[in-house]
């Protein structure tokens, strides 16, 4: 059931959960860029207070993120990060949807919206999980790849556009790299 409170005014406390991951695939797939953190933010928030703002993201030997950390941070994101995992058979594992879901959980209660950045179908049942709670869940990921059942379940669903993409050849000021 579909939860039938507002969220457009600026007492509205908000919480944003960004799978990182799952953003820069979609970008780097579908726009052959990368996310500009600082829109994807302000578009999250909106006229409405910012309570807390997280993003997860799996981290490698191969690239230094610390850079890419730091932006975050310096915008306002609570960073996760955690390593990429090596299985024997020399593939590789890493997500936060555990990670994600305890804390949007965990949080719900100070929220009145939980923005998940994520078109990820795994989260389906977090989010009635949440709306169970009495929490508006707003779903922001690239339309090409998100699940329409996550679409679906969303009190509201908040197509990303190109618009929030910064290009290979575009030059790049030191926040937005990324």
């Amino acid at each position: 059931m579909k939860n039938s409170k507002s969220y457009l005014s600026n007492s509205v406390r908000v919480g944003i959960f960004v799978d990182v991951q799952n953003m820069f695939y979609s970008a780097k797939e579908y726009f052959g860029g990368k996310v500009d953190f600082e829109k994807l933010l302000a578009q999250a928030v909106r006229d409405r207070t910012l309570v807390v703002a997280f993003a997860y993201l799996i981290t490698s030997e191969e690239v230094d993120q610390s850079g890419f950390i730091s932006v975050l941070e310096h915008l306002g994101f609570n960073v996760k990060a955690k390593p990429l995992k090596r299985r024997p058979d020399g593939s590789a594992r890493g997500d936060w949807d555990m990670g994600i879901a305890i804390d949007s959980i965990l949080f719900a209660p100070k929220l009145d919206v939980v923005v998940l950045v994520s078109g990820d179908g795994d989260f389906t049942e977090l989010v009635r999980v949440l709306q169970a709670q009495g929490t508006t869940v707003e779903v922001m990921s690239f339309p090409q790849n998100t699940s329409d059942e996550l679409k679906k379940v969303a009190d509201r669903f908040v197509p990303l556009t190109e618009d929030i993409i910064i290009k290979k050849n575009h030059v790049m000021s030191e926040e937005q790299v990324v």
